[in-house]
């Protein structure tokens, strides 16, 4: 299913997590309209970054967010939030600057994320429509959550 124009419902949907340990998850009517939503967004962050996306994590439903022990109130299970990466822009930390600076793009959460096997990730979630956004910068890495960007530690 075709959400945008760069996106399809699979992208935000398919984990080799949830297939490993056989947990559904394929998202009800309710947040696939929430991913729509998301997806329409994501397509504002791929113009201003200039180069395409890749979704590593999107919507988990509630047993494959327990299953990776995210967070019980986690936007992933509503459908709200993806953990991305941009190549060709450049690295994680350098894609939550330029998406923070996308004049009207009302986000509930950027987080850089680093520290992890894979080396680091984009966090981008809204709120949904009963929350007013947050407008939070964050980093997490192995030491906990802090406000605003931190460069990963050598």
């Amino acid at each position: 299913m075709r959400l945008t124009d760069h996106f399809i419902l699979a992208e935000f949907t398919t984990s080799q997590e949830a297939s490993r340990r056989g947990i559904d998850n394929d998202p009800p009517p309710e947040v696939v309209e929430n991913l729509y939503l998301l997806a329409t967004a994501l397509e504002d962050v791929r113009e201003r970054l200039g180069a395409p996306i890749v979704i590593s994590s999107g919507y988990r439903s509630p047993a494959l967010n327990a299953a990776v022990g995210g967070a019980a109130n986690s936007a992933h299970v509503q459908g709200c939030a993806a953990d991305i990466l941009c190549p060709a822009f450049g690295n994680p930390l350098s894609v939550c600057r330029e998406i923070a600076m996308i004049p009207g793009l009302r986000y509930d959460q950027i987080i850089y994320e680093y520290g992890y096997n894979n080396g680091g990730w984009t966090h981008l979630g809204f709120a949904t429509n009963a929350k007013a956004p947050r407008m939070q910068l964050l980093t997490i890495d192995r030491a906990g959550t802090r406000r605003g960007f931190l460069p990963a530690r050598s």
